[in-house]
């Protein structure tokens, strides 16, 4: 048994969750392992000159959260974690690398959590938190969107930016705010499924355009500008989902230019626009003016926190408001809260930086592992879009990775219109629990890459 002793600060709310609080961080950060058995009640209470009833709180509502589990006649345990995402693929033995999200493999953000719950928790204007905010999300919360969005080097003014449930939100609040079924948006001939979908919900006419390896063709845009009534551009200029394309400088300027020329409106989703260290600009400082521009905390800090951030030409601000108020009314304002915190106090710079960190030993991993394999990349992306050899297509390989215990998604996933797809799979870093984890999936890919097909794969 671990005779574990915390420093509460019992100046931050009721000791019960100081307690619960200070658990959870030992067990983050190993000092209490998984198997630990804690102290009884009555020992603990003692040592901090506690109540029996201050220590069975903390102890229910640590059990609560999943960190601890009590059997009768033995006493309270650490849990070991299921996974670190909770994932079902993890659970039933299969590697999950079809998922886009950062790694969740250090502590640092699950600390943070706890901190600003505890923080939000004594602050004086606690219940606003249990409120509607104004439309468009409280002032503070707008604040700290605007701040983030400046770290891309973009200028933000806080009225010009609204707060949404996340960059999906952000999207379906954007399309429905601009569009009305029937319209035609443009996108990359290989897009972000979530860009499928909402085509198809909202009842929009989708086409793809031709790509390079910085993303989508100027000359293609405008070729189809020309062909018809097009009212929007749907793109991802950083590190696009799934070919990991960047656009340049100069491709943004030409790409905003053919926007204003034609005056169609853009859609810039900007979701990794802050992973790598030195982004070129968004596309929103090329045409302001017709942007709609989107970023968040999905991928750059947690996929948990549902918090995104729209900057809106400001003749459009109330239109857009209107959308995210029917869509799904408001942005839960403690998630809101949290998010600000972190940016107010540095907490989400830091976790940015280490999922950088992290990111890059991955995409070291994979190279060594995929050697010579052609595969397309950055190395602060958390993904990869792994090109296949003959003959080998993308739904056999992925049905045989599968097959083999590693998901991984098929270019058909990605592909707009009924053009051929690619002979390519994307290869997601960021699910793996850990590094090993990810090895183990990375070399079974390869094993797959280094022998053909199974002749009964290719029967179509």
């Amino acid at each position: 048994m671990s005779i574990w002793l915390p420093e509460l600060d019992r100046g931050a709310g009721p000791i019960y969750q100081a307690l619960a609080a200070a658990l959870g961080q030992a067990i983050a950060e190993g000092r209490l392992a998984p198997g630990t058995r804690l102290p009884t009640h009555r020992e603990l209470a003692d040592e901090l000159g506690v109540t029996v009833g201050t220590v069975s709180r903390a102890y229910g509502e640590a059990a609560r959260r999943g960190l601890i589990a009590g059997e009768v006649g033995r006493g309270t345990f650490v849990r070991a974690p299921e996974t670190d995402m909770g994932l079902p693929g993890a659970r039933d033995g299969l590697i999950d690398m079809s998922v886009n999200h950062p790694p969740m493999t250090g502590g640092s953000a699950r600390r943070a959590l706890a901190e600003a719950l505890v923080e939000a928790a004594s602050s004086a204007d606690l219940g606003a938190l249990l409120s509607y905010p104004p439309e468009g999300g409280s002032l503070g919360h707008r604040a700290a969107g605007a701040a983030w969005i400046a770290r891309t080097g973009l200028r933000a003014a806080t009225e010009n930016v609204l707060v949404c449930s996340g960059n999906q939100h952000g999207m379906t609040s954007v399309l429905t705010a601009l569009l009305s079924p029937g319209d035609v948006v443009l996108c990359e001939h290989v897009t972000y499924p979530g860009m499928k979908a909402l085509a198809h919900l909202l009842h929009l006419r989708l086409q793809g355009l031709p790509m390079d390896e910085q993303g989508l063709l100027p000359d293609a845009f405008e070729s189809a500008c020309r062909g018809g009534a097009v009212k929007a551009l749907y793109c991802v200029p950083t590190l696009q989902n799934p070919t990991t394309a960047i656009m340049s400088v100069q491709r943004r300027r030409e790409v905003a230019a053919v926007a204003r020329a034609n005056g169609v409106a853009i859609i810039e989703d900007d979701v990794h626009g802050l992973l790598p260290e030195n982004a070129p600009p968004p596309l929103a400082a090329f045409a302001p003016e017709l942007t709609y521009y989107l970023n968040g905390t999905s991928k750059s800090l947690a996929p948990g926190l549902r918090i995104g951030y729209v900057l809106c030409p400001p003749d459009h601000l109330l239109r857009l408001a209107s959308a995210i108020r029917t869509t799904t009314w408001m942005a839960a304002p403690l998630m809101a809260e949290i998010a600000t915190l972190w940016i107010r106090n540095g907490t989400a710079g830091r976790i940015l930086v280490e999922g950088r960190a992290e990111a890059a030993a991955r995409q070291a991993l994979a190279a060594e592992i995929l050697g010579r394999t052609s595969y397309v990349t950055r190395p602060h992306a958390y993904h990869l879009w792994l090109k296949l050899p003959e003959p080998w297509r993308s739904e056999t390989f992925a049905e045989e990775a599968r097959r083999r215990g590693v998901a991984v998604s098929a270019s058909q996933v990605f592909l707009v219109g009924r053009g051929a797809a690619p002979h390519a799979v994307r290869v997601c870093l960021g699910p793996a629990r850990d590094r090993s984890e990810l090895a183990r999936g990375l070399h079974i890919l390869a094993e797959i890459l280094a022998g053909p097909p199974d002749a009964g794969l290719l029967v179509v």
